[in-house]
């Protein structure tokens, strides 16, 4: 599910065939995420590489660029720890690449948001890694608070399964709100969400207007989203200060009652939002 306000637009909708949420697949609308290179180990230096193909087999070397970027990749481990969003580069035969090094041993979920040439909306192709080593998963307990590189964040609002819930991030440092929060992507803040279980990919952006360069804002960012099906949720946002991008990871429950969003297969759109596709 992808909710977006002013600025953003709605993930591809799932085929007849395909997933009815968008980041479990590594199909959707005819473009394959192939098998993904990286270090098996920890502590191993290294490249992360994949390419994009169409059905034809043939990579994808045309892609639109979606809050300034034309690929975004999200590495998550399964237990919802070890998140990184990152931006890789590809090369003239469309092999996207990065210097890669896990910090942990773990099974990864790897998610490319893209818009390749002419395709309609966006999409979330997703594979898993194995990195070798001892795995210690944590449990992560529902938190609305973080600290991260000295700030203090907080997330309020609750999460609803099956209708909008409002969601706000606020930032403090030193216990004074932070009023210097800087374009980043074409946005104040990010926020990804990913189910528990499946780690089903939920891309989220802030409501309003998108911020013109060299203007700063907060404490506070807003965001409209709305949970596929009852659970527990990892939600992570992004944001920058002084040119340095900050990642601060909450956990959310969902509330009310146990209602599910329509199958998108029955015709009905789960994916409602305004605008064209972000990250």
């Amino acid at each position: 599910m992808d909710h977006h306000g002013t600025g953003g637009h709605k993930a591809a909708s799932a085929s007849t065939d395909g997933p009815t949420t968008p980041g479990v697949s590594v199909e959707q609308g005819g473009y394959v995420l192939q098998e993904v290179s990286a270090p098996g180990v920890v502590g191993q230096a290294g490249q992360l590489s994949f390419t994009v193909r169409g059905l034809d087999g043939v990579p994808v070397t045309d892609f639109e660029a979606e809050h300034e970027k034309a690929l975004h990749l999200i590495v998550v481990r399964s237990d919802g720890t070890q998140y990184r969003h990152v931006h890789p580069v590809m090369d003239p035969a469309g092999r996207w690449s990065l210097p890669w090094q896990w910090k942990a041993a773990g099974t990864y979920r790897i998610f490319a948001d893209i818009k390749p040439g002419g395709s309609a909306t966006g999409m979330t192709l997703t594979r898993t890694v194995d990195v070798a080593g001892t795995f210690d998963p944590e449990a992560l307990a529902p938190v609305t608070t973080d600290e991260i590189d000295g700030f203090q964040v907080s997330l309020n609002g609750d999460l609803s399964a099956g209708s909008s819930s409002a969601l706000t991030v606020s930032v403090t440092r030193d216990g004074k709100p932070v009023t210097s929060l800087e374009p980043y992507l074409g946005a104040y803040g990010h926020l990804v969400a990913l189910r528990e279980g499946d780690l089903a990919y939920l891309h989220v952006h802030p409501e309003g207007a998108e911020p013109v360069r060299g203007e700063v804002s907060g404490p506070d960012v807003q965001f409209a989203t709305t949970a596929p099906t009852p659970g527990r949720y990892y939600l992570y946002f992004d944001f920058q200060v002084d040119g340095q991008v900050h990642s601060a990871r909450f956990v959310l429950d969902t509330t009310g009652s146990a209602q599910t969003i329509p199958d998108s297969s029955t015709g009905a759109d789960s994916n409602t939002d305004e605008g064209h596709s972000g990250h």
